[in-house]
């Protein structure tokens, strides 16, 4: 049988930045592909990871053109917005840069219904030829993506073919996946459940700590689906430190990934505001736990 389509480890790419808060699209080009080396089958660009809420529309597309050229894996943009005609805009405009497919948050801040929620995925796939993938990812958001909400849009829209769950809602997801089967790969959205969603049926994983920590990730997805789950846990364990740190209320996500990166040597800058810059605390976390890793590999 065929894998999913878009692989089982992404990588959430942060986006570079220079010293003068413009993008660095040749660091872009140089992460792209060093996190395809380490093990990741595709990227995610202009996320929430990547500052997607702090780049123009214009800067979206070149970014996601720059990365799907650098690299030979699919590459996933971050085309939505609260805003579904800019959403819907911005998604029929970004086929052209060469992306394998869209990456469709739930609206934020306007905190729509389950309708609402419905009709502004529906607009964004009627929008595109190209396969997408939902993300339901509340504490970003404000709202939920309801169980029956995703099955009625998957059966809608024959090109919504992924959900990035970060809810931590198990139950939910697990419920979605026993009613659509092989009509939608389940990826976990919160590296710290990756084990707890392969448990329910997802492929795989869209990561943040991936990273610094792609060897690991990809290594315990594969355990898990030899079925060989006492590896999956050791592996697990091995990679708490990573998931404790790419996020804190001090310290939110991306700031301790572009840390990490800058401490493996990409000039991938600082966070844009309201994000704002690192601290030498951060920093020295980031080498602490870069190396850490990096030390159990033998």
């Amino acid at each position: 049988m065929a894998g999913p389509r878009f692989g089982y480890l992404l990588t959430a790419m942060v986006t570079p930045f220079e010293e003068d808060g413009t993008l660095a699209l040749d660091v872009a080009r140089d992460l792209a592909q060093h996190l395809v080396q380490q093990g990741n089958d595709a990227l995610v660009v202009g996320g929430s990871t990547g500052e997607g809420s702090s780049l123009s529309d214009s800067e979206k597309l070149d970014l996601f053109s720059a990365v799907a050229q650098a690299v030979t894996v699919p590459v996933l943009a971050g085309t939505t917005s609260s805003d579904t005609a800019r959403s819907v805009q911005l998604t029929s405009r970004t086929a052209a840069t060469g992306v394998a497919g869209i990456l469709a948050t739930t609206p934020a801040y306007a905190r729509p219904s389950q309708r609402g929620i419905a009709a502004h995925f529906g607009a964004v796939a009627e929008s595109t030829s190209l396969p997408i993938m939902l993300y339901d990812i509340p504490i970003r958001t404000g709202r939920k993506v309801a169980a029956a909400t995703t099955i009625d849009v998957v059966r809608r829209h024959s090109n919504v073919v992924a959900l990035k769950d970060a809810s931590a809602d198990l139950v939910g997801a697990a419920g979605v996946k026993a009613e659509l089967g092989q009509t939608l790969d389940l990826y976990s959205g919160d590296d710290a459940l990756l084990l707890a969603f392969l448990s329910v049926g997802a492929v795989g994983l869209v990561s943040v700590a991936a990273h610094w920590a792609a060897p690991e990730f990809a290594a315990l997805i594969r355990s898990a689906h030899a079925g060989d789950w006492n590896a999956a846990r050791l592996l697990n364990a091995r990679l708490a430190p990573s998931c404790i740190f790419e996020t804190s209320d001090m310290y939110p996500n991306p700031l301790p990934s572009k840390a990490a990166m800058r401490a493996l040597g990409f000039a991938v800058g600082q966070c844009r505001l309201p994000l704002g810059p690192s601290d030498e605390v951060l920093d020295q976390s980031a080498r602490d736990v870069v190396s850490a890793l990096a030390a159990t590999r033998g």
